[in-house]
């Protein structure tokens, strides 16, 4: 037996969930998140435990069970607590502002970069150089922080870009002076 898909998820206070068909709709002080899992597989909600069942013990369904406890309890501490993901720029210029519903954001290019914010999200720039993205959907954070990264991901020898906070990146020397060791030149 899947050693997560077994284990019973508690619901907090103020969180109420709701089985029906494959799919299972929970709502909490943050707000509403529903899943669709795949048919087969039962979600039983007693005691203010939910526990998960599988259809059998092929290797797929397996698998598909853990995912679908990790899912479920995604969503649990989605809508009590909420995920956040604090992104840093790093270089001259380079910097980020939030205009309405658009992160506008300056990285050297000869363009500015608007970035249209998706819904369910909340992006703020406290300072011009960090990013906080914030959400009840765990998928949702992680994808609008990717997306935002990739506009300029960290290069390894000056650093610059945009990266997760307390990410390392890992520098590279740079060219070796001419001169050091070698000829410098043709004869």
């Amino acid at each position: 037996m899947s050693r997560i898909g077994k284990k019973p998820i508690a619901i907090p206070g103020g969180v109420k969930a709701a089985v029906s068909g494959n799919t299972i709709n929970i709502e909490g002080p943050k707000g509403k998140l529903s899943y669709s899992f795949k048919p087969g597989f039962k979600l039983e909600v007693k005691d203010n435990v939910i526990s998960v069942t599988r259809p059998s013990d092929a290797k797929q369904d397996k698998a598909t069970h853990g995912l679908i406890r990790n899912l479920v309890n995604n969503m649990i501490i989605g809508v009590t607590q909420g995920y956040k993901k604090d992104l840093e720029i790093t270089g001259v210029g380079f910097k980020a502002a939030v205009q309405g519903k658009v992160l506008n954001l300056q990285l050297s290019y000869s363009h500015p970069i608007n970035y249209d914010i998706p819904e369910g999200i909340t992006i703020e720039t406290p300072k011009p150089n960090i990013i906080l993205i914030k959400g009840i959907d765990k998928a949702k954070v992680g994808e609008a922080a990717a997306e935002i990264r990739d506009f300029y991901r960290p290069e390894p020898y000056k650093g610059k870009g945009i990266k997760y906070a307390g990410e390392h990146v890992r520098r590279k020397a740079g060219k070796a002076v001419a001169g050091a060791g070698g000829t410098g030149g043709a004869k």
